[in-house]
């Protein structure tokens, strides 16, 4: 696996390009089963060939179209999302311990970087209380999920940046039927992606670090 990295002594920023699924994710749990207190917390970021994944307690209902892209079944919180090329990924491997507050202010403080990085192109981005995530004008352009394991956290986010959004009508995106589901491109931001790769990694660094 290719990729570039950048280190300094709290952090290590990875990116890893264009990988599969199933690989990133086992990575990531030998990652998390192996570091120490003196670990670096790691940010990857990639995107994936096209993949659902469905969370620990997702419901396969929430599938409502048969597709040929493959369900991956993973452990990570949440329902059914997809992945594909023209969507950032960032796994965020934090230790929790180290930084002083728990999961749900790390999801908090993911959405802000999200908010605040498309506030900085002139739109305006929010929450929904009762869907993690960020939205649009309603429509979902970035979805979480995260796994805490031993106070360390991975899996993560992902921003769609500028993608077919024709898999999203084969599911009930996070679980949630009918939901709305868009991008950069269609909310009037020019990003490339690895622009947005850029981007989303500055807003992260200072969300969950400042």
């Amino acid at each position: 696996m290719q990729e570039g990295t950048q280190r300094d002594p709290k952090l290590c920023i990875r990116h890893l390009g264009r990988v599969d699924y199933a690989p990133t994710w086992r990575a990531m749990q030998d990652f998390t089963a192996q570091r120490t207190v003196d670990t670096p917390d790691e940010i990857w970021l990639l995107e994936h060939p096209p993949v659902y994944t469905q969370g620990q307690a997702g419901k396969p209902e929430h599938l409502i179209a048969a597709t040929d892209i493959p369900v991956i079944p993973i452990d990570r919180g949440g329902q059914i999302t997809y992945h594909g090329p023209g969507q950032v990924v960032a796994y965020v491997l934090v230790d929790l311990r180290r930084r002083g507050y728990g999961i749900r202010e790390l999801v908090t403080r993911m959405e802000q970087a999200v908010i605040d990085l498309l506030a900085a192109k002139g739109v305006s981005a929010s929450r929904m209380a009762s869907a993690p995530g960020v939205y649009v004008d309603g429509a979902k352009i970035a979805a979480l999920g995260l796994r805490v394991k031993h106070g360390c956290t991975y899996h993560g986010l992902a921003l769609n940046v500028e993608m077919d959004l024709g898999p999203f009508e084969a599911i009930n995106p996070c679980g949630y039927a009918g939901m709305a589901v868009t991008d950069c491109r269609l909310a009037g931001v020019g990003f490339s992606v690895s622009e947005a790769e850029q981007a989303l990694i500055q807003a992260l660094q200072h969300a969950i670090y400042q």
